[in-house]
């Protein structure tokens, strides 16, 4: 049903498996199971959550997945009831996104850019860098979600548009602009790859094994080490915490909110507002300055 009927992602449709196999296994060692699990089972299954030290955010997206199967099982009258109606989830505290500073995206970019040119340098140091160089550069110029970068069709690559056309969360499409760099980083990154003998095959950053393309683990952990040779912290560096840095950048120089949020593919603009935090010291400033009763 999620995969026909709602169009979930795999990534999706692979955390609602987790979180189910989760409950099932915990209840298994109790002598239940979710299909003959009652409310008092699954408050336990809550509270052993909360005694594992799970963050509030990731209890409350595993009894949304309870939740979802249940309220399936009633539709279908495969359950003549639905033991997660009077459960609600702990209270999620707003974090604020982690975001690089324009200065920290510059000096990342530009380490990844070292060295590109050098002849001299092993060609396959230099093909991984023009790899990471295209990857940034992609990820910093449209704000792509991991998954959605990784999975980029080499077609991707070869557009002489200033659009690229993403395929993101439940099969929707959407457009993004790309900036020269972006266009220039990956142009780079192909001419290195054919030249070295890289696949011809259907993805633009192929994988280091014989098929698919790269994967999300093994682009973070190839990030994080660029973080560190750009005197960052590797662990406050992520692709999403870019993404947050492409949406925070972009409205701190007067970017409108409903722009980001179709640029970011986000389905209800109220996930994109977790942003505008960023925007306090802008509009203070106008208030300041363009209010026709201020100082």
């Amino acid at each position: 049903m999620m995969a026909a009927e709602r169009g979930a992602s795999p990534n999706t449709i692979d955390a609602y498996r987790r979180d189910l196999e989760d409950a099932a296994g915990w209840l298994a060692a109790r002598g239940s199971s979710l299909a003959a699990v009652n409310t008092e089972g699954l408050r336990g299954h809550l509270e052993a959550l909360r005694l594992r030290g799970l963050a509030p955010a990731s209890t409350a997206r595993k009894l949304s997945s309870i939740k979802r199967l249940f309220k399936f099982l009633y539709g279908e009258g495969l359950r003549g009831d639905d033991p997660t109606g009077p459960l609600t989830g702990p209270r999620k505290t707003q974090s604020l996104p982690k975001v690089l500073s324009e200065a920290e995206v510059d000096r990342l970019l530009a380490t990844a850019a070292e060295g590109l040119d050098d002849a001299e340098r092993p060609r396959v140091e230099r093909l991984r860098a023009a790899r990471m160089a295209a990857l940034l550069e992609l990820l910093y110029a449209t704000g792509l979600r991991v998954s959605e970068l990784v999975a980029l069709p080499d077609s991707a690559g070869r557009t002489k548009e200033r659009l690229l056309a993403v395929r993101g969360k439940g099969g929707k499409e959407r457009l993004v602009p790309l900036t020269e760099a972006a266009k220039a980083a990956v142009t780079r990154w192909r001419a290195l790859r054919d030249e070295c003998g890289g696949s011809a095959g259907p993805w633009l950053f192929p994988s280091d094994a014989e098929s698919g393309h790269l994967t999300r683990q093994a682009f973070a952990r190839d990030l994080k080490a660029l973080a560190a040779a750009a005197g960052l912290r590797p662990n406050a560096v992520s692709p999403h915490v870019l993404r947050h840095a492409f949406a925070s950048h972009l409205l701190q120089n007067g970017a409108d909110l409903r722009v980001v949020q179709q640029l970011l593919g986000h389905a209800d603009i109220s996930t994109t507002q977790i942003y505008t935090h960023v925007l306090d010291e802008r509009l203070k400033g106008l208030v300041r300055d363009l209010h026709p009763l201020s100082d």
